[in-house]
């Protein structure tokens, strides 16, 4: 696979993994580090997004996050005009304050991501893999900038909610998990080069924790590296999801080592780019996956 370019920065696929910090600019986080205290926090939400940003960059993050809804099981979706009061402040104050840093925009709205993008993003994470919105495929096009696309059958009415545990989807059904999922971001990839999207512009998402069981997760976890055959970079999101809960009986604050192991079997599987919350430790864990799978010890150090 061929470098990728981004900004005034080159993400050269297999020499390391990369880490992306999660900014969650919401009231209703499913792990608790929401950065809005309610709806209309918005001055103290960006104020603490900016400390968060520039810890977690200090801390090894190589992309930065930035969503304003939540996607964990049984949210209530928000509208374009919310989403974006929640999310260009932060990015704006990103981008002015720290002009080096990668940002993401977790959205699966043409209007946000254009938004988003204008503002100072440079990469759209969609978790609907260009299906949610037949705009937003033209608009990453347009700016000619890479997009994330994630596999998701996520199904509302097939929610199971316990108390502690959070949320975790229970009803969905695959004939052949791995094969339906390759299958599934293969037609989201062809959506992307259809607009107009370079192949070298798209990383995949098996989409941990999105319509699957806590069985599917953690055996699609484990055979990443089937993902990872269908020739494009590879980013993996597990981080203090329900399957870590419900695997451990933990709740969400209580899910650091359980996403250790997931991070450190991911890229071992070929993982590419990790999307996690706690970007000290799972930046340590990546770094020593790397020095035994990749075998560059000068390299991780660096």
């Amino acid at each position: 696979m061929n470098p990728l370019k981004i900004a005034n920065q080159t993400l050269t696929w297999g020499e390391r993994t990369f880490v992306m910090g999660i900014l969650n600019a919401t009231p209703d986080s499913f792990s608790g580090d929401g950065l809005l205290g309610s709806p209309t926090a918005s001055g103290r939400g960006q104020g603490g997004a900016l400390e968060q940003a520039k810890s977690f960059v200090e801390a090894g993050a190589d992309i930065l996050d930035v969503g304003g809804e939540s996607t964990r099981p049984g949210s209530k979706s928000v509208d374009a005009d919310e989403e974006i009061r929640r999310v260009i402040p932060i990015i704006r104050a990103i981008a002015e304050e720290m002009p080096e840093t990668l940002i993401s925009v977790d959205t699966y709205k043409a209007s946000v991501a254009e938004a988003a993008l204008a503002a100072g993003a440079h990469i759209v994470n969609d978790v609907w893999g260009l299906r949610a919105d037949n705009r937003l495929a033209s608009v990453v096009a347009a700016f000619s900038c890479p997009v994330i696309l994630m596999h998701n059958r996520s199904n509302p009415a097939s929610v199971d909610v316990r108390e502690q545990l959070g949320n975790a989807y229970v009803g969905s059904e695959y004939k052949n998990l791995l094969e339906e999922v390759k299958a599934e971001l293969l037609e989201s990839v062809q959506i992307a080069e259809q607009a107009g999207v370079r192949s070298e512009s798209i990383i995949l998402d098996p989409g941990i924790g999105f319509g699957k069981t806590v069985e599917q997760n953690l055996e699609l976890n484990n055979r990443l590296d089937e993902i990872r055959s269908l020739g494009y970079p590879l980013l993996l999101g597990p981080s203090r999801k329900s399957f870590i809960g419900y695997t451990l009986d933990l709740p969400a604050d209580q899910r650091v080592e359980g996403t250790a192991a997931s991070v450190a079997i991911g890229i071992a599987r070929g993982a590419d780019i990790i999307r996690v919350h706690d970007v000290k430790e799972m930046k340590r864990v990546a770094q020593m996956t790397d020095a035994i799978v990749r075998m560059s010890y000068a390299d991780v150090r660096q």
